[in-house]
């Protein structure tokens, strides 16, 4: 597909043919459950999983039990959820070692782990069923970028020189690269993402509409006689391993002087905000609305609850877990390996309900009965 078509066109026939330049065609209807007919046999050899019933049974789809249609894949974790999946439509179901015995009245996959193993298998299903768009006509992509094979840029995405962008990764519409960066294989930045100049990021990188990436940290000095503030300079990097996901509307800034790093398959959700030199270890989960000051570090398997402060300079160490609106203050360190963490300053849970329960006896208190 060249760069002077006219049309999309999208596979398996998700829009019926050819797609005309005017529509908004970077999201084909459907493509969220909507995915390749593959085998049963094929899925159970795909996720190691022991298949009972009829391997030639196809699965187009996944759903949930309740808007399960023929051709959809379900799945259930626990036993007592298996007769309604077996009475909704879907064609198949994923569930656990309690299905290994018995007959059933669909074919059911039998795995471990059921809600990994429907994940792998919507991944896997919905692989090959993205639209297969090219470069289309309206997009500005510099002739010093470097783009691999089975690249997608959609309507009017910008690709600056000197850009690299690795093999089947999609960029959708609006969406714009800056100069000097590098985009890895399997990526998909989603329409108005913005990457600011010399950003790295790794293999199946996911980016959500409309995150800015690379920008500047917050960064400014203060001269003393004037009280005016003038910016320190923001000349670091943004580097984002493989297999990181960022919401939507979040924010990464680039590092003052150094680097900014996202490590491999941290998943960020939308309207966080990461400040410069920041260090996120891997295997990280950050919820909505929470915000890193500069310099501060997480180490690997950190869980972060929604609304979480955290100021600069803080280390919160291996698996330890904020919960929602835990504030930490400058320079603490967090640690505890699956310790939850609660409060503003934040301290063990059991620690802190300990407090709210002496407050609460407090408040219930005449007072005479508190020497007043």
């Amino acid at each position: 597909m060249t760069t002077s078509q006219k049309t999309f066109r999208c596979m398996h026939g998700l829009y019926g043919g050819a797609v005309p330049v005017g529509k908004l065609s970077f999201l084909p209807r459907g493509c969220y459950t909507r995915a390749m007919q593959r085998s049963l046999k094929d899925v159970a050899e795909f996720l190691g999983a022991s298949l009972k019933g009829d391997g030639q049974a196809l699965v187009s789809g996944v759903a949930s039990l309740q808007s399960a249609k023929s051709g959809d894949l379900v799945f259930v974790e626990d036993a007592k959820h298996l007769p309604s999946a077996m009475a909704s439509s879907a064609s198949a179901v994923i569930a656990g070692e309690f299905v290994a015995n018995g007959a059933h009245a669909k074919p059911v996959l039998v795995a471990e782990q059921p809600r990994l193993a429907f994940a792998r298998a919507a991944a896997w299903l919905r692989s090959e069923a993205h639209a297969t768009l090219g470069i289309h006509s309206s997009a500005v992509v510099h002739p010093s970028a470097k783009l691999e094979h089975d690249v997608t840029i959609a309507e009017r995405a910008v690709i600056r020189e000197n850009v690299v962008i690795g093999e089947r990764t999609i960029v959708e519409a609006g969406a714009v690269v800056g100069p000097d960066v590098e985009i890895g294989r399997d990526c998909h930045l989603y329409p108005n993402v913005t990457i600011y100049p010399s950003a790295e990021i790794g293999d199946r990188v996911v980016v959500h509409a409309g995150a800015v990436l690379g920008s500047d940290g917050f960064g400014y000095v203060r001269e003393a006689k004037t009280g005016r503030y003038e910016k320190f300079p923001q000349i670091g990097r943004l580097i984002i391993e493989d297999d990181v996901e960022i919401g939507a509307n979040s924010t990464i800034d680039r590092g003052a002087l150094d680097v900014t790093r996202i490590r491999r398959g941290t998943k960020i959700d939308n309207l966080v905000h990461v400040g410069h030199n920041v260090e996120i270890g891997e295997d990280v989960v950050i919820a909505a609305q929470t915000g890193l000051s500069g310099s501060a570090v997480v180490e690997k398997n950190v869980i972060i609850g929604g609304q979480v402060g955290i100021a600069d300079h803080v280390r919160i160490e291996n698996g330890a877990i904020l919960g929602a609106q835990s504030g930490i203050p400058s320079k603490k360190v967090i640690r505890g390996r699956g310790v939850v963490f609660w409060g503003t300053p934040a301290r063990p849970i059991k620690e802190y309900l300990k407090e709210l329960a002496v407050l609460a006896r407090l408040a219930k208190k005449k007072p005479s009965d508190r020497g007043a």
